[in-house]
């Protein structure tokens, strides 16, 4: 196989990032945008020895979990919904696929131990319009218009788009209405090359429950021109609520800057997961999709198993939205989070809720965890304090080495580990597993509908010895 070679392939499987695999006289082609089931020309753009990849060319034969008609005319350039053009059944079908494979392959799990302990994966009823949160890069299209919308894939080039199907209507609103005034008034794009231009992106936030709206524009400057009249027009917008500025004059890709400037309104806007209430400012982490976070914390909560006596420790708790689910049926919840700025909403947040069983510390879990329990082990005449629960929900590159050997010193009865990225959640488990703990119990939520992207849920208990 070479490149540029033009090959009519059967797409059999599909790969992590959710390309179409196919093979020709054994030769495996990853081809994007292709599924399973589909018969399509595609030529070959980079050939290795065993494998390569190919362009989609033309679909010859759909797929039978092919959908006719996209929601989203763009989402093939766009890259943010990498399988939209697959059914949804079938999405979810490569989710739990994808969980399985990846504890059997590379978490050295038996498949029959998988399958037995492996529940059915939680979708989403409307697998649309479910994102709270969107960033929107500003820029300039090759005629000098405004445009608003999403990089393409592995780009930096912008696919106009201000009306993301995952996303809620109101963002089109205030988009158009941030453009025309940008227009009105000769106010330019930022320009990533020549890093001149003042809007570089803007940031929206909506509250499911409480149907608040905020606002930030991401400005390569000091103040906006004319910004009241912004201001005016914005605030018309119904459940407006907060309109602010992020000062990022630096020549990164890093999108907001640390500087926030209130122009309008409150700092932050309010929403629940559950019966708890954030308060949720520009920088605050904040889970996009707040109707299957519930539905995941929940999940997290019923393999805590927890009776009202227990101590648990949520490593890597943000600003407490897991710990604060854990503290409903809790003695007491440790939470423990490296951004300091988490840790503060963190503790706002507890303080709103009136919750008084949960604390929480700033550092690296693998440092906070053995400092506390070297101290408060003292008070325990030298022996080694021990977790009943340990809930970790760390990021995609899963959890140090030295943290996973300071969980299982803290002998903790049950760990409940929360990945959004199955193949380190595997590597970890295998760790856990060649040393005291086994999995109980699986489950993967569909927090990302349309995109590769799963959450999953892992129950492990510590074997009889």
């Amino acid at each position: 196989m070479q490149k540029n070679d033009v090959v009519t392939i059967e797409i059999e499987d599909m790969g992590n990032d959710g390309e179409g695999i196919g093979k020709v006289n054994g030769y495996a082609l990853f081809v994007k945008d292709a599924i399973i089931g589909d018969v399509v020309e595609a030529k070959v753009i980079k050939a290795k020895k065993n494998y390569g990849y190919a362009r989609l060319m033309n679909i010859i034969s759909p797929s039978k979990y092919r959908v006719k008609n996209p929601r989203c005319p763009i989402a093939r350039k766009c890259g943010g919904c990498q399988i939209q053009e697959m059914k949804y059944g079938r999405q979810l079908a490569f989710k739990e696929d994808k969980v399985k494979g990846n504890l059997v392959r590379i978490g050295g799990v038996p498949a029959e131990l998988v399958d037995r302990v492996t529940e059915p994966i939680v979708g989403m009823e409307n697998p649309f319009r479910y994102r709270n949160k969107a960033q929107f890069p500003v820029g300039t299209d090759k005629s000098g218009r405004i445009i608003a919308g999403f990089y393409a894939g592995r780009t930096h080039s912008i696919i106009p788009n201000v009306d993301c199907a995952l996303g809620v209507e109101v963002n089109q609103t205030i988009l158009d209405c941030i453009i025309e005034f940008m227009e009105e008034y000769a106010i330019r794009a930022y320009d990533e090359e020549r890093h001149e231009g003042l809007v570089r992106h803007v940031l929206l936030r909506y509250g499911f429950r409480t149907h608040e709206i905020m606002v930030c524009l991401v400005i390569n400057g000091s103040h906006i021109p004319h910004q009241n009249v912004l201001v005016e027009r914005l605030r018309r917008i119904q459940g407006m609520t907060s309109i602010t500025v992020s000062v990022n004059r630096e020549q990164t890709n890093v999108i907001m800057g640390t500087e926030i400037q209130l122009l309008w309104g409150q700092g932050y806007i309010t929403d629940y997961i559950g019966k708890t209430r954030y308060q949720i400012s520009p920088l605050s982490f904040y889970q996009v999709n707040p109707v299957q976070t519930e539905k995941l914390y929940n999940l997290v909560l019923e393999y805590a198993d927890l009776s009202g006596k227990e101590t648990v420790w949520d490593l890597y708790c943000g600003i407490g939205t897991i710990s604060f689910f854990l503290a409903q049926r809790a003695k007491k919840v440790y939470g423990v989070e490296i951004v300091p700025q988490a840790i503060e909403d963190a503790r706002n947040n507890a303080r709103i809720n009136d919750i008084k069983n949960a604390e929480f510390y700033v550092g690296k879990a693998e440092e906070v965890l053995p400092e506390y329990c070297k101290a408060h082990g003292k008070e325990h005449g030298g022996e080694a304090m021990r977790a009943d629960v340990l809930v970790v929900d760390p990021p995609r590159k899963g959890c140090e080495e030295s943290l996973l050997e300071t969980m299982v010193d803290m002998e903790p009865e049950r760990i409940v580990y929360v990945s959004c990225d199955s193949a380190t959640l595997a590597r970890d488990v295998k760790y856990l597993r060649g040393r005291g703990y086994e999995v109980e119990r699986v489950r993967a939520v569909d927090q990302f509908a349309h995109t590769v992207h799963v959450e999953t849920v892992c129950l492990l208990t510590k074997k009889a010895q």
